[in-house]
């Protein structure tokens, strides 16, 4: 998925800052939560809930904050109702966004949501269909290049394993997957001692638009102020880099 790279940085990067102010705590347990409720608290059975959980360990969440969104997830404790809301919108130039909201207040969600569309020149609009859900697993150039990764082996091998495309980019490698053998892939990675940046389910479009450098830098802005947004949970795009 070319471009891929360069979301995720940047996304990664924001992330890391926002951690330090405790924010990226508060929309963690939320997936977390949402993972919880719609397939269960087990981990070995919830692909998503392994994902969403193997992630918040990686930017240090206590295990009791990881506990408790589970338990709020299945019904063991009360707490305030989280939703999971997505909004679809096209951007100019045909650019296409899914926009991810976990929030416990539908109208702001909306409101923000709406107003940050608008002000980036598109407007609220169908284009699901132009996504697919997969497996989507990150590794950075730098871990592949202090591994010494051998490439053609690590992708001759996954090939085996069944996964849908493996994608090199100037940030790193990308392995997309199907939505069910995502912690199958992750698992054979893994034993290779190779760190994986992140391993989620994500929308990854069917067809990829390239925008001009302006429209690309608009597009940054957009991104920029969407993760501004409290109930904004993550993003998936059709655009090239």
């Amino acid at each position: 998925m070319s471009g891929h790279s360069k979301w995720a940085t940047t996304k990664r990067a924001k992330a890391v800052v926002d951690a330090k102010r405790g924010a990226v705590f508060t929309k963690l347990a939320n997936t977390i939560t949402i993972a919880a409720r719609e397939k269960g608290g087990d981990m070995e059975t919830n692909p998503s809930l392994r994902a969403i959980v193997e992630k918040a360990k990686g930017f240090n969440m206590p295990k009791d904050n990881i506990e408790r969104a589970i338990k709020k997830g299945t019904g063991e404790l009360a707490g305030d109702v989280v939703e999971e809301l997505y909004y679809e919108a096209v951007l100019p130039n045909n650019g296409q966004i899914i926009i991810k909201c976990l929030t416990d207040n539908k109208n702001r969600s909306a409101a923000s949501v709406r107003h940050a569309v608008s002000k980036a020149g598109g407007s609220l609009g169908s284009v699901m269909w132009n996504f697919e859900q997969k497996g989507v697993i990150s590794i950075l150039k730098e871990e592949l290049e202090n591994k010494k990764v051998n490439l053609e082996g690590l992708e001759l091998e996954l090939i085996e394993a069944n996964i849908d495309d493996f994608k090199l980019e100037d940030g790193g490698l990308f392995v997309f997957t199907k939505f069910e053998d995502l912690q199958k892939i992750k698992s054979i990675i893994d034993a290779k001692g190779i760190e994986i940046d992140s391993a989620e389910i994500e929308y990854v479009a069917k067809e990829k638009n390239t925008l001009s450098e302006e429209d690309l830098n608009k597009v940054y802005t957009f991104l920029e102020e969407l993760d501004d947004l409290e109930d904004v949970n993550d993003y998936y795009l059709n655009v090239e880099v």
